[in-house]
Order: C-alpha cells, then structure tokens, then sequence
C-alpha cells in the first residue's frame, strides 16, 4: 500500500495564524518539498474558494498551486484530490491537466468529483443545483474530459456540455493518459462512474466500509463489462499520533464528521503508533492500493519526515 500526503491550502483554517501570502505559500512548497525528499507516493491539494465555514483566513486556489509545486518536486506524483467538476468548463479542465503533466514531467493525476460545498459555489457565482444534476454534469464532463486525453479531436452534445472538434495538444506525458480518479462513494451512479470512466477512485469510509464499496466497484464494472484490477483504490485517513489513544482521539477537529463518514478517530490513523501501525494493516486489508493522509500537525514539514521514518522505512 502507497502512502500519500493530503497538503492544506487553508479549507481548514490551517493558515489562520498566518498574514503574508508569499511565506504562506512557502509552507506549502515546504510540506510538499519534504514528502518528495521521503518515500510518500504523492501530494494532493483541496479545491476550494473558501474556508469551511467560510472566513477571511487565507485558501490558496488549487490548480494554480499545483502548478507550482510541480516544479518544487521532483519525484512525487501530484493531483487535485480533488477538483470540483462545476467551478471549471471540462475542455478546459483537461487542457490544464495535459499542462499540468507536461510541467511535472508525468506526475500528474487528474482527481475530479461532482462538488459539494455549497458556499464556495454561492460566493463565486456558480449554479449550486442538485446533486443529481451535479452527478449528471460530472458524467458528462468525465466523457469529454476522457476523449480530450485520448482522442485526436472531441466532440460532444449533451445537456450540460458541449464541444465540437476540439483538440487536446500536448496531451501529457502518460501513456496510454493521464490517470483520472473519480472521488465520491456513492453506491449507484458515482461508483458507476468509477467503474465506467475511472483509472482510480477514492472513497472515505472505514476499512469495513472501503471493503464494502470496493465491492461495490466490481459489481459495477461486471456490469459494464470492465476489468475491476484497472482501477486504483484509494482511501483517505485522519493522522493524529500521541502517546495513548485517549490523546490522539482528542486531537480529532470538530469538522472532521463533515468530511469522515462515523468516527474516524475509531478506524483512522488516530493513536500511538502501534494503533497506527495496527489501522495501516486494517486499511491494506481492506483492499486500499494508496492511502492519502491527512496530518493532524499539518504546517509542519518535521511531521511529514517523522512520518516517513517511523512507518515508510
């Protein structure tokens, strides 16, 4: 199983003790820079406007981020985990990711979900609708988006979307294409999605959970007649390390029932590190091929090293 970073870019408030954007970035490129010198597998970055709930506190935009730390790496994958499919046009969104590659040299991995903060849809302008129509847009995009990594011209007519003879050039570095990983859990269209257009997913669901819905993805690709192993699995964890359980649970933030389904502090990398070492194996089992980890002490770059010394060795 892979180990991955998930970076802040203030969705969090991770920034709300800081005031000059330029060393806050430089905490960013920091924290990336020290995964890139370890043995992590990659760096993924929220897409979000605004902070949650929203606030004055600082939130770096994703893609422009991205771009950057492609040239403050060298090594690591990188990806948006992950872009919601509505704040961009798809056409354009799939030329940013074949830039995006060509930057980083092939590292790039193009995450996209359907979107689900309301509030960064409302402050920018952008129709909210339902989460059907959200889910309809994204299948949509995901064929136009597809097409344009793979196909010498695009074009598409739907509801949401269209494009006509367009073309894609460079397309990336990655062959046969840049790998696209569709967050999301649900059971009847965004697993199908997965399993209709995806090169990866990613769930957040306990290990029993992930066990569940992985399955889930195979009934599904049995059902359009795809092979369930082309698909990357991954998860994504809470890390909270102390020296008793009782502490690290403790460490646990208000918001982390909006984002992990339960009580992650029962199923996450959340306890001493025997508990960790303990949960890592719960996730392997589970089926998890690469699993992003969300550092309770996230600012700081010596957390990332520790990290990697004490369980990527």
């Amino acid at each position: 199983m892979k180990l991955s970073v998930y970076l802040p870019t203030g969705f969090a408030y991770d920034f709300a003790h800081l005031d000059d954007p330029a060393a806050t970035f430089e905490v960013v490129a920091a924290l990336a820079r020290a995964a890139d010198d370890g043995r992590w597998h990659s760096v993924y970055v929220a897409d979000h406007f605004l902070t949650f709930p929203p606030s004055p506190s600082f939130v770096f935009e994703c893609w422009t981020t991205l771009a950057a730390l492609a040239r403050e790496t060298k090594r690591v994958r990188i990806g948006p985990m992950v872009t919601g499919n509505g704040y961009r046009n798809p056409a354009l969104q799939a030329k940013m990711a074949s830039t995006l590659d060509g930057i980083s040299g092939g590292r790039f991995t193009f995450g996209i979900g359907s979107g689900w903060y309301e509030e960064d849809y409302r402050a920018y302008g952008y129709p909210f609708g339902t989460a059907g129509e959200r889910l309809e847009q994204l299948g949509e995009s995901l064929q136009i988006i597809r097409s344009m990594l793979t196909d010498p011209t695009t074009s598409f007519r739907g509801k949401h979307y269209s494009v006509e003879a367009a073309i894609n050039e460079p397309k990336g570095v990655q062959s046969p294409h840049i790998p696209i990983l569709i967050a999301g859990g649900g059971e009847k269209v965004t697993l199908r999605l997965v399993a209709q257009y995806g090169d990866a997913c990613n769930v957040h669901e306990s290990p029993d959970g992930l066990r569940r819905k992985y399955g889930l993805i195979d009934e599904h690709c049995a059902a359009v007649g795809r092979n369930p192993d082309e698909i990357w699995r991954t998860s994504t964890t809470y890390l909270a390390i102390a020296d008793t359980d009782d502490e690290a649970r403790a460490k646990v933030p208000a918001w982390a029932p909006a984002v992990f389904p339960g009580d992650v502090g029962e199923y996450g990398l959340v306890g001493t590190p025997d508990t960790i070492r303990d949960r890592l194996a719960a996730y392997k089992n589970a089926g998890v091929q690469e699993l992003l980890v969300s550092f309770n002490d996230n600012t700081n770059p010596q957390a990332i090293r520790d990290f990697s010394a004490a369980f990527l060795a």
